[in-house]
């Protein structure tokens, strides 16, 4: 019997049907980075209750990670956190691709016409993963730091991308799904859902009316490259009472005419139509 082809990048005579895929010691090692990158600082109790494993376990994985400045320990707290390897490691992901070098004078430039926060992120896993920021200059502002991952269907980038989805790729999406409600504004249901994206398809940018948290606002469109494919997201984030319904129009346009910016500038044809293809 004819031995189907190898995939690339793995051993020879490597099953993975036979063998193991994953090493356990690895996989704890990113489970305990997971933890501490969604923290401000955890305690060697904090991990391993949260994780499952003794302090001794905990304590062996977190002494190598700082042995190469993975993590590292605030000695006055004994809180472990992110340490600058992780940094360097993280920023080689945003090194990839160009939408995001690109992006940074453009949402400056949008920060700076509308006064609040700018944001850039791209769809992984079926998620919005937040991978650049320009922050307002004012004391309130909305937060997200690299790596932040929302759900789509409640944030104003997601739904912006999901703008762009085709009927098979949307109903692939929305299949076996639940829409977590976060606010009693969030939309749970397909048809709502689905209702949103035609009027974002319509004028080219989205609104979260304070979808995912009470009191913030988020207004964003989506950005495509040069086969006029759909790359990433950007949006204005902010109070809603400095971003009241008169003013939305006027930052929708600000957003998409930034998007369509950035679009141009990474080879995107001169008009791509914002519907499902």
């Amino acid at each position: 019997m004819p031995q189907p082809p190898r995939r690339k990048g793995r051993p020879k005579g490597f099953d993975s049907a036979s063998q193991p895929t994953t090493i356990q010691a690895l996989d704890r090692a990113l489970d305990v980075l997971d933890a501490l990158a969604g923290a401000s600082g955890m305690t060697l109790t904090e991990l391993s209750t949260g994780l499952g494993q003794s302090a001794a376990t905990m304590y062996r994985v977190l002494a190598t990670l700082e042995a190469r400045q993975i993590v590292e320990i605030e000695p006055q707290s004994q809180t472990w956190h992110i340490g600058a390897m992780a940094f360097r490691l993280g920023s080689a992901f945003l090194r990839r691709s160009s939408v995001i070098e690109r992006a940074r004078p453009v949402m400056r430039e949008l920060m700076e016409a509308t006064g609040e926060t700018s944001n850039l992120g791209i769809e992984r896993n079926g998620d919005v993963m937040f991978v650049s920021q320009v922050e307002t200059h004012e004391s309130i502002r909305a937060f997200f730091p690299p790596g932040t991952i929302s759900p789509m269907h409640a944030s104003g980038i997601g739904k912006a991308l999901l703008s762009c989805f085709g009927e098979d790729q949307l109903a692939r999406f929305l299949r076996g799904r639940t829409l977590e409600r976060f606010t009693a504004k969030t939309l749970i249901s397909a048809k709502a859902l689905r209702a949103d994206l035609l009027q974002i398809r319509s004028r080219g940018w989205s609104f979260d009316d304070e979808e995912k948290a009470p009191g913030m606002r988020c207004v964003a469109a989506p950005v495509f490259g040069m086969q006029g494919e759909v790359l990433a997201g950007i949006s204005i984030s902010g109070p809603a009472s400095r971003m009241p319904d008169a003013g939305i129009n006027g930052i929708g346009a600000l957003v998409k005419d930034a998007a369509e910016k950035l679009s141009y500038g990474l080879g995107a044809p001169a008009a791509v139509e914002t519907q499902p293809g």
